[in-house]
């Protein structure tokens, strides 16, 4: 009997970085031997507590990850590529509604974002299934100010209550859908899949991230990602 899949997650790969300067989606772009986007699937296609992934690609850019990447580099849990939408926020509700219907638990990732690592995984999964919505974060190392509309300083929030938020997110299923429906009929502003939870009242954990897990915006994150990847390689 064939296993039912359980565990999905969803790539989202369909910004086009314009802040790279490059005339394309910066997922494509080659980092050290690889595109970006290939480094971030081939964790998940290597943890035996992934079961599914999503990719969700630019419009019109199907065709072209599927040889370039899928095929290319022989990924296997790639079940789907899809077209993405306006907002990410669209591109992760297309994503959700092209998993597996036996799924029941789902992260969301970015594409640009290629050094997640298996423990963050398992450590977002153990603790999904006991909180139904955990995302991975970092404290903020350096002090935060709010300003107002002329740029001028209007508090300083005590840095040990900030945390820079990463993905992978972790969600039950079913409370996730819930919140993108929910949230179809409304008019709030989001920056990351938790908020639409938090919308609904519901409790999420954050669990520690890792300040390598970085999200590849800028020419100068290339170089940082160069770095990571040679001390990997290394042991270090």
């Amino acid at each position: 009997m064939e296993d039912i899949l359980k565990t999905s997650v969803i790539i989202v790969a369909a910004g086009k970085g314009r802040r790279m300067g490059k005339g394309y989606n910066k997922q494509y772009i080659i980092l050290k031997d690889k595109p970006i986007v290939a480094h971030t699937i081939k964790t998940f296609e290597e943890s035996n507590l992934i079961d599914e992934i999503i990719l969700v690609v630019g419009k019109g850019e199907v065709k072209k990850a599927k040889e370039d990447i899928i095929e290319k580099y022989n990924f296997k849990k790639v079940t789907n590529v899809i077209e993405g939408g306006k907002e990410r926020y669209d591109s992760v509700f297309n994503g959700l509604k092209a998993t597996n219907k036996e799924c029941n638990i789902v992260l969301i990732h970015d594409g640009a974002r290629p050094f997640v690592t298996e423990d963050i995984i398992k450590d977002g999964i153990e603790s999904v299934t006991e909180t139904k919505a955990t995302i991975t974060a970092v404290p903020v190392k350096d002090t935060i100010k709010t300003i107002n509309t002329n740029n001028e300083v209007e508090s300083t929030p005590a840095r040990n209550t900030l945390w820079s938020v990463q993905t992978p997110q972790f969600f039950e299923y079913a409370l996730l859908i819930n919140a993108y429906e929910n949230f179809q009929h409304s008019s709030m502003e989001i920056t990351d899949d938790a908020m639409l939870v938090e919308n609904l009242g519901h409790i999420v954990k954050v669990i520690n991230g890792s300040y390598e897990n970085i999200k590849i915006t800028t020419p100068e994150d290339l170089i940082l990602g160069e770095g990571i990847l040679k001390n990997r390689e290394k042991g270090e």
